[in-house]
């Protein structure tokens, strides 16, 4: 079953990578690259299970900005049970975030 995308509140972030696996993507509505990265993450959402992708508005989520030490957007954050295990900034390309969401991190790239 394909995953879905969901826009959550800054807020509902650490309740939800507390287990599995979770794709946090914050962006800004003006922002171009943000706008072709979801359409990377529509592509991929396609092609995963087992993966929360959740989009948190840069500009409404301030208080999650700073708790995470977000500093621009596009950034991604990538969770896996509880702990960050990955950061990437800008737009990526679909093998990356693939490559990046299937592999079983041991160590953070962070």
């Amino acid at each position: 079953m394909p995953v879905t995308i969901k826009e959550i509140k800054g807020s509902e972030l650490d309740e939800l990578t507390r287990q599995g696996k979770v794709l946090a993507i914050f962006y800004s509505t003006t922002c171009g690259p943000c706008k072709m990265l979801r359409f990377v993450l529509k592509d991929i959402a396609r092609d995963v299970e087992a993966i929360e992708i959740v989009e948190i508005d840069f500009d409404k989520s301030q208080e999650t900005i700073a708790k995470y030490a977000v500093e621009g957007y596009p950034t991604i954050l990538f969770f896996q049970d509880g702990l960050e295990k990955a950061r990437l900034k800008g737009l990526q390309q679909k093998p990356v975030l693939l490559k990046l969401i299937t592999a079983d991190l041991e160590e953070p790239l962070v």
